[in-house]
């Protein structure tokens, strides 16, 4: 069974950074790595599903003409909306994944410590859904702790093996570590070499 809202609801009383995004190195470093990654400068419209506190949310908005944010939990949603006051180009919205899935195309998909919130069931239908809204060159982004999380129906290793099994894509890149996954997808497979006519 996939985790629920009231979860997420609890780990924001009282707090409004719980996984510490802003204090710990880790975070620092691991976002850091995730906007690395990326093979493109800029992006037309990305979707950010689980934005939490909106710490990677910033990033990414500086990196595209439209954002599009959700988290279940409106505590969050609340944060990472004072957190993007600043920016025009973004929309954050309280959505239940998979079935909440919004409408339109994305170049950018990015689920960053999420989907093993999602039993297999739950994930083969985010998969699906994500497939069909990534635009004709689109990407898809997967970033997960590795470690078991107690209470999680899966852990990293198998929410990657099942992404890259549904959606079929191209790997563009992958960085594995001890602590995390992080791997990149696209339905181009062409380096930032390439995209720029340098081979």
């Amino acid at each position: 069974m996939s985790v629920t809202t009231p979860y997420f609801d609890r780990m924001f009383e009282g707090n409004d950074d719980p996984w510490a995004f802003r204090q710990r190195w880790y975070e620092q470093r691991k976002r850091a790595l995730t906007l690395a990654v990326l093979t493109r400068a800029r992006y037309t419209s990305v979707f950010e599903p689980a934005c939490a506190n909106g710490e990677l949310s910033a990033e990414l908005a500086a990196r595209c003409d439209r954002l599009l944010c959700c988290d279940t939990a409106s505590a969050a949603v609340a944060l990472a909306s004072k957190r993007m006051a600043g920016f025009s180009n973004v929309q954050i919205e309280q959505r239940c994944l998979p079935e909440q899935w919004p409408s339109g195309q994305f170049d950018l998909i990015v689920l960053s410590e999420f989907c093993y919130y999602l039993d297999a069931a739950d994930l083969e239908r985010l998969a699906e859904r994500c497939l069909a809204a990534l635009a004709e060159s689109g990407q898809l982004l997967a970033c997960h702790w590795r470690p078991r999380i107690e209470g999680c129906p899966q852990t990293a290793e198998q929410v990657h093996a099942l992404l890259e099994q549904r959606l079929g894509l191209h790997a563009v890149v992958r960085h594995h570590e001890d602590d995390f996954l992080l791997d990149l997808w696209g339905r181009d497979g062409a380096s930032v070499a390439r995209l720029e006519g340098l081979r």
